[in-house]
């Protein structure tokens, strides 16, 4: 009994092909989604209809016409429609049974962490509980077949890849690596171009967050360099000042090579990433990669980027300095650099800019870690995904913290950057500079400037974060 009941499941003849009341559900659900009732739904229609059960994304109710809509006129007809549903009924009911192993009918928690490891994927017994508990509406810690044909029949998966990549990008494995490790992609990712299209949300997204929070970046670097200069200086005096030596838009002096650096910075960083977490990978002989195995990636990655790219971070730690008419423009101080003090300047500083990559990651993704989970384990009862206010609580706070640990190594750094032979002072090494900011400052020395680091956080994330989500709707990028 056992056997035959097994062997129809495969050939997908049970569930998904032999409900009785299959057409009348079919019809109900046409009947709910065609909003103007001229007996045809469109992409708009599938928008509205389904904005309760799965995201905001054209790109995804694209996919279900185009699909479906076998006289290509756009639109479904019920024919169409019941095709559709039928044939990802059957797709469901086979990733179904390739998740009951024991053939009772049922997903359990132990079934869903053995198929994900299967597939390279290694969760927690906790993690897997929360994913069940996204699809689990009767609340007996088991999917049965009509609960996991509910909750993915609009989402036009093919197989169990489709579906982890799903729970991938629902922040279900996401590691809080927003500043040091890039997201991964699969196969399908890069040949769909979706990889591409998510780089440049986030590009933009930083381009403007960037621009927005220029004037307080400007402000930091300047009590940064000046130290004991200006201690009588502070935040709402220096904007002023600087007002006052170059007009209002003194303030996004050094913003456009600060902007024009994202694009290489994170195409190197990500290709460098993929590169050194397969080379992780071939060493353990495949299987996927442990969240301490990504933050060494991750690591390595940045500083092979600001490696190359670290010559545009003098430049713009310089830009932000200049006074009026001091330089014409990016190429005329490269020039004035090379010239009067050698190529290289252009990587002073570079040891504490490598050195302060390993406590900021390090610490930013301990504590991004521990708060994510911690809220989960309380709060998050019946829902695998904490929320977009709470993860971009945990990564403000969990960047505050990094920054905290790194600061005084980026403080050297960018007084590194900033020394210059007609200044006529020594250029003092990372413990010269940190002998002499302690004698002459003390160690509130280390931390000058942070205020309007700290001030620049906030609205640097928030911006960030609604860019970016405009630009995915833009891209059509996500699920």
């Amino acid at each position: 009994m056992q056997q035959s009941r097994a062997a129809s499941r495969k050939n997908g003849d049970i569930g998904a092909c032999q409900e009785p009341n299959r057409e009348r559900r079919y019809a109900k659900l046409f009947e709910q989604l065609d909003l103007n009732k001229d007996g045809r739904i469109d992409i708009n229609e599938l928008k509205t209809g389904l904005a309760d059960r799965v995201s905001d994304n054209v790109f995804l109710h694209s996919q279900i016409v185009l699909k479906s809509d076998m006289n290509s006129d756009g639109m479904l007809d019920f024919h169409e429609f019941s095709q559709y549903l039928q044939a990802h009924e059957k797709r469901l009911w086979l990733m179904f049974h390739s998740l009951d192993h024991n053939n009772d009918g049922q997903i359990d928690v132990g079934e869903v962490q053995h198929s994900l490891h299967k597939l390279g994927v290694t969760v927690t017994m906790e993690q897997a509980s929360r994913i069940l508990q996204s699809m689990d509406r009767d609340g007996t810690m088991t999917i049965d077949w009509n609960e996991w044909r509910d909750h993915f029949l609009f989402n036009p998966f093919h197989n169990m890849e489709e579906i982890v990549h799903y729970w991938k990008h629902s922040h279900m494995f996401d590691i809080g690596e927003h500043l040091t490790v890039p997201d991964e992609f699969s196969e399908q990712e890069r040949r769909s171009g979706l990889m591409w299209r998510q780089l440049v949300a986030g590009a933009m997204a930083g381009a403007v967050s960037r621009t927005g929070t220029a004037p307080l970046d400007r402000i930091k670097v300047f009590l940064q360099v000046h130290g004991t200069a200006s201690r009588g200086i502070h935040l709402w005096s220096g904007l002023r000042g600087m007002v006052e030596e170059g007009g209002i838009f003194s303030l996004w002096r050094g913003n456009g090579i600060n902007v024009l650096k994202i694009a290489p910075e994170s195409a190197i960083k990500f290709m460098s990433y993929e590169q050194i977490k397969w080379l992780i990978r071939d060493s353990k002989e495949g299987g996927s990669l442990k969240v301490q195995e990504r933050f060494i990636a991750g690591s390595l990655a940045g500083a092979t980027s600001q490696t190359i790219i670290y010559p545009m971070e003098v430049l713009k730690t310089r830009l932000t300095l200049r006074k009026t008419g001091q330089y014409s423009g990016m190429a005329d101080c490269a020039r004035q650099i090379l010239k009067t003090e050698g190529v290289r300047a252009f990587y002073r500083g570079y040891l504490p800019n490598t050195l302060g990559i390993i406590p900021y990651a390090g610490i930013d993704l301990a504590v991004y870690e521990t708060l994510k989970n911690a809220w989960l384990q309380r709060y998050c009862v019946d829902s695998a995904d904490p929320g977009v206010l709470v993860l971009l609580g945990c990564g403000t706070i969990s960047s505050t913290c990094g920054q905290l640990a790194s600061y005084p190594l980026a403080l050297i750094r960018t007084r590194m950057q900033a020394q210059a032979i007609s200044e006529g002072k020594p250029k003092l090494t990372i413990v010269g500079q940190f002998k002499h900011i302690i004698s002459h400052e003390g160690v509130p020395g280390l931390y000058r400037g942070i205020t309007p680091n700290f001030l620049k956080v906030i609205p640097a994330v928030s911006i960030s974060y609604v860019v970016y989500e405009q630009m995915k709707k833009v891209l059509g990028v996500g699920y």
